[in-house]
């Protein structure tokens, strides 16, 4: 492998690695909410249902 192939395997592997951990500290730091914005609660309209279409 020549010098310029290392250096870019080394970028690569640091930006998914780096990735990676960066996803898993922010996913430790701020948690998934347990409560959503209203207006997402079933109103149990059966009738007035969107139109389905075979395709």
């Amino acid at each position: 492998m020549s010098g310029v192939a290392i250096a870019f395997l080394l970028v690569a592997l640091i930006v998914v690695w780096g990735g990676l951990v960066a996803s898993i500290l922010y996913l430790r730091r701020r948690p998934e909410s347990s409560e959503y914005p209203p207006g997402g609660e079933d109103d149990h309209r059966e009738d007035e249902a969107p139109i389905e279409h075979d395709t």
